[in-house]
């Protein structure tokens, strides 16, 4: 049985269907209610309304599934937030996307390993970004939240992976998502230069190819899924020489701005 968050849209809808698809039993997971319903509706699942941040709406999340299907087999940490622009001015909205983009994974990471290790089995999905390999222009809460999303993710499969727990760590660059085409067309000018530095850097891809690319992760047990294979050459150029990619990616800002 798998459990999806942020499953109402875009990689998290895509990944529940296609799981389910896959002959999993699926529970879509959304703050909003009636989208996670209508995304169950579409494979016959089980949709919960629930906050997959906090500890208590995890709680209710996970409770509803295993009255539904039982144990949990798959988890896939998936909502996430982009934050403010910049620096950000707001502590509660820096608060905000630390519990959404990392703490969730860590409050659910809590929840199901301990179970997992009593069974010796079960799979970690943390929906990442390109932007916790490399960075995120004109964001530093969605760069700082996805570097540590990649970390915690990091941890768990060195820490359990051999004990019989999977991880997953999905690192798109632009995915034709709400979320992207909210910052892309935001009358914040922080905003679409984060969106723009997206879209510029490579090819945008529908949900649907990320979708099967972490259903394959599952199946074979990969760790890092890059829906951008490009993605791995920029990392390594980042780490062969920090200056000259930091240098390089202050000329990309300013061609943005």
């Amino acid at each position: 049985m798998a459990v999806v968050t942020g499953a109402g849209s875009g990689i998290g809808k895509s990944i529940a269907t296609a799981l389910a698809a896959a002959g999993a039993s699926v529970v879509a997971c959304d703050i909003n209610a009636a989208a996670a319903a209508d995304t169950a509706a579409g494979f016959g699942g089980v949709g919960v309304g629930a906050d997959a941040a906090s500890v208590d709406g995890i709680a209710t999340l996970l409770d509803a599934a295993r009255a539904a299907y039982g144990p949990v087999d798959i988890y896939v940490a998936n909502a996430g937030i982009t934050g403010q622009p910049g620096l950000g001015d707001d502590e509660a909205a820096w608060d905000r996307i630390i519990d959404i983009n990392l703490r969730a994974h860590i409050r659910a990471a809590k929840a199901v390993v301990p179970e997992w290790l009593e069974r010796g089995a079960g799979h970690f999905v943390a929906v990442a970004s390109a932007a916790g390999l490399l960075t995120q222009l004109g964001a530093a809460g969605y760069s700082v939240t996805k570097h540590a999303a990649v970390g915690f993710a990091e941890w768990l499969t060195i820490t359990y992976g051999d004990k019989g727990i999977g991880v997953s760590c999905v690192c798109p660059m632009g995915v034709d998502t709400p979320l992207l085409r909210g910052m892309t067309d935001s009358d914040d000018a922080a905003i679409r230069v984060a969106g723009n530095a997206v879209t510029h850097a490579g090819n945008v891809v529908s949900p649907d190819d990320v979708a099967a690319l972490v259903t394959q992760a599952i199946e074979d047990g990969t760790f890092l899924v890059l829906p951008h294979p490009e993605v791995l050459t920029m990392y390594r150029q980042k780490g062969a020489d920090y200056d000259r990619w930091i240098a390089g990616m202050q000329r990309y800002q300013r061609t943005l701005g």
